[in-house]
């Protein structure tokens, strides 16, 4: 019992994220000054970091370590030159005879014997040296603040442009399931729709935010890297490239996987969100039966579901981003080996060699780093194809546009005709067969019926929530399949028999909010439909604010309120689906005095439950099991003592 089911969303194909992206770009083509501004901060902040360990290698080499010098006798050794002429190295000179020798015009000193020296003199010796690392320090420090600036201009930018790319997406996303049949909904659970709109358009949002301009910024960094390796020593890099075909192959292996787990969790997520919303929904049903232990049980199964899932997507990233590790480690390891014997050969600089270290590590920085956005991407991809999964369909009823300057804009309704209609909401099951009758302006149509005989499934056509499988509605004349939508439901008023009040004010259900109303306005349409008892007893008037469906509000306040709209709208056409059941003596009363203001001068259709509300209509139509069988006023059915009377008697006891 209250097991619940889930329409089973389409199976996807083979993914083509090529294709997915195309579509996508659109959204994105509108704010593209944004993103090349964004790829210009990358490119400075890029150009920034590969500057970071380059200083490192002229700091060592050219102040800390400087660079072999070959003496006269062929052997390798360091030096530090200064100036002879300078009275201070002559002093030092004076004091150290034996450790100082002039060459080539320059006083020099092999780094050896710098240890024999007294402080002074040594920093005498290397004041040059101490105001190089000073500088490079300096010049460090702007680049990190530089970097810091440009980094964070260029995520300002990223997120201001994602959340631009969302709001469109979503607000089209919105708009289109709005525009879709009744039928689309009777098949997709209230969760899904939820999860297409928030969660997957989430998706969307960190797609456009982190993975675009990063991966450039990513890409940028392994080029510039890749050069400034080459360019320092094309033999280490090379080696060191080594470890690359192994890295490939563990992305595509990744790729491979990680796309079908991130199909999973978005159907398990979908599915969470609607098990969760039914059960709010439908709260009080399951109390009364006590069915909260298989509720839960059911929920815990999805949930247990959605656990493994998201537990497959962290082995997958437990095996890889170790990996890439893993592939780092080793291709640091060869740098240290290969390059550190060329460092004690000196045939590379010790400065050289620790710039290259430094780029290794951070070559595989973005590596993860890519790794890391392929995660999000393939989640985007995900909710993409769900997301254009719903945007692609096409239920919706077939329309004609110009509803403004449509003739029927200016027409009232003056006829209503149902000519040989036959419907079912699936092709071999028919619930109208034959339907046939005409409606003059200001006449009163009442539908009895026991219940399953099609009575509602008329409202559902001639409101156009569907379209019949046969036969045609007239108003006018015209075919309203020929008439725009919108322009035909403005000259309709809907009262069901549980109105939906929306959460929000008052004023807000009855009132649209795009018209000016007038005091006087208000008052009448108020007065008019017995509303206003309900408004003078709320806290705040027409501004109290309603929970989610008017669940605060009893079935009668709310059908005197959703009245109160219809008389708002001041429609043409009046159509009553069962408006006044379940509802107490009383309060019906009320509704019976404010329908009857209503469908007054006005063509109305009522589907009526009780026969009390049918036997004042100018006409009562009997259906039985989707056709006619009865037609005519309350008092030439009574006296033909047929299906109509029976129900009367039943009724009456």
């Amino acid at each position: 019992m209250f097991e619940f089911g889930y329409a089973e969303e389409e199976k996807l194909g083979k993914p083509y994220d090529l294709g997915l992206l195309k579509r996508l770009y659109p959204y994105a083509r509108v704010y593209g000054r944004y993103f090349l501004a964004a790829i210009a901060l990358v490119i400075m902040i890029t150009l920034f970091e590969l500057a970071i360990p380059y200083i490192t290698k002229i700091v060592i080499d050219r102040y800390i370590v400087p660079q072999t010098v070959i003496g006269t006798e062929g052997e390798k050794n360091r030096f530090l030159s200064a100036d002879p002429d300078d009275p201070k190295i002559q002093s030092a000179m004076a004091r150290y005879p034996d450790l100082f020798e002039i060459k080539e015009g320059s006083a020099r000193i092999a780094y050896e014997d710098l240890q024999h020296l007294d402080k002074k003199t040594l920093a005498l010796l290397r004041s040059d040296d101490l105001k190089g690392v000073a500088a490079a320090a300096a010049i460090f420090l702007m680049v990190i603040i530089c970097s810091f600036l440009f980094t964070f201009i260029e995520v300002m930018v990223m997120e201001y442009t994602g959340q631009r790319i969302m709001h469109d997406l979503r607000m089209q996303l919105y708009d289109h399931i709005q525009s879709l049949n009744v039928s689309f909904f009777n098949r997709h659970p209230v969760g899904r729709l939820v999860t297409r709109v928030t969660n997957d358009i989430q998706n969307m949002y960190e797609l456009f935010t982190s993975v675009i301009a990063f991966v450039f910024k990513d890409f940028f960094l392994l080029v510039g890297i890749a050069a400034v390796l080459i360019s320092i020593n094309w033999k280490l890099a090379l080696i060191s490239f080594t470890v690359l075909p192994v890295v490939i192959w563990a992305a595509f292996i990744f790729a491979d996987k990680a796309r079908d787990v991130f199909r999973v969790l978005r159907v398990k997520v979908a599915e969470i969100n609607t098990r969760f919303s039914e059960t709010i929904g439908g709260i009080k049903v399951i109390q009364v039966f006590g069915q909260e232990r298989n509720n839960h049980r059911g929920f815990a199964r999805l949930n247990h579901e959605n656990y493994e899932a998201g537990m497959h997507q962290i082995r997958i990233f437990a095996i890889f981003m170790p990996v890439i590790e893993l592939l780092g480690a080793v291709a640091t390891a060869i740098v240290i080996f290969y390059g550190g014997g060329r460092v004690i050969s000196e045939a590379i600089t010790l400065g050289s060699l620790v710039a290259f270290i430094s780029y290794m590590r951070m070559f595989f920085r973005p590596i993860r780093d890519i790794a890391e956005k392929y995660n999000i991407l393939q989640n985007a991809m995900a909710s993409a194809e769900r997301i254009f999964q719903i945007l692609d369909s096409k239920e919706r009823l077939p329309e004609v546009s110009g509803a403004p300057d449509h003739p029927f804009a200016k027409e009232t309704i003056r006829s209503l005709r149902f000519d040989d209609v036959r419907f079912g909401y699936l092709p071999k099951e028919i619930v109208l067969k034959g339907i046939d009758f005409t409606l003059n302006a200001g006449q009163t149509l009442a539908i009895v019926g026991p219940t399953g005989s099609g009575k509602t499934s008329m409202i559902n056509l001639l409101t156009r929530f569907y379209d019949p499988n046969s036969g045609r509605i007239e108003i006018n004349g015209e075919d309203i399949r020929n008439l725009p939508i919108p322009l035909l439901r403005s000259k309709m008023a809907l009262v069901t028999q549980d109105p939906y009040l929306f959460s929000g004010p008052i004023r807000e259900n009855i009132f649209p909010p795009t018209e000016e109303w007038s005091a006087p306005g208000i008052d009448d349409v108020l007065n008019a439909s017995n509303a206003r008892s309900v408004i003078d007893r709320l806290p705040q008037g027409l501004e109290t604010d309603l929970s989610e469906g008017g669940a605060s509000l009893s079935s009668g306040e709310r059908q005197l309120l959703s009245i109160a709209r219809a008389f708002a709208r001041d429609p043409d056409l009046i159509i009553l689906d069962e408006a006044t059941s379940y509802i107490d003596s009383e309060t019906e009363a009320r509704i019976q005095d404010a329908l009857i203001k209503l469908m007054k001068n006005r063509t109305s259709v009522m589907v009526a439950h009780r026969l009390s509300t049918a036997r004042y209509a100018d006409r009562i139509m009997v259906l039985h099991r989707g056709r006619i069988i009865e037609s005519g006023s309350h008092e030439a059915l009574m006296e033909k003592k047929g299906f109509y009377y029976q129900l009367n008697q039943l009724q009456n006891g």
